[in-house]
């Protein structure tokens, strides 16, 4: 009876270690959003706008969605909201000389440029080895200057 005892002792204690453990999905997360930020481009977790049309997680529950951006401390943006419908920007409110404009990158929703920062709301998972991190921030900065 006494080894049962231990024994239940001994898989409790190692399966709370092993609980422990991050995952391999959350430290590449991880890894990427560090990576990003030294690169000038600022990940965060927001809820996801109605704007967006991203699925709702339940019907009173926005979905957090990662949301990607580049601070441009001397550009003065329209405002401009664009939605991404087969690799094309379908503009949601703003300039319309960004309707149909091409995006080459999987997993992104939409496009947000205001004032002096643009950013994309982007599914990381897409990506999580992190290869396009440099590529994103080319092209908000590029698209900040058409």
């Amino acid at each position: 009876m006494g080894f049962w005892i231990i024994a239940l002792i001994v898989v409790f204690v190692v399966g709370s270690i092993f609980g422990l453990r991050v995952s391999p999905r959350e430290k590449a997360l991880g890894e990427m959003r560090d990576l990003s930020r030294r690169i000038g481009l600022y990940p965060r977790l927001v809820a996801a706008p109605d704007w967006t049309k991203i699925p709702k997680m339940t019907e009173n529950r926005a979905s957090m969605v990662a949301y990607y951006s580049v601070l441009l401390p001397k550009a003065t943006l329209p405002l401009m909201r664009a939605i991404i419908v087969d690799g094309q920007f379908d503009v949601v409110y703003g300039a319309e000389k960004f309707q149909h404009y091409p995006v080459t990158f999987t997993g992104v929703y939409a496009i947000d440029m205001q004032a002096n920062s643009i950013g994309m709301y982007w599914d990381e998972e897409t990506n999580l080895q992190a290869s396009q991190l440099e590529d994103i921030k080319s092209f908000l900065i590029s698209l900040a200057k058409v």
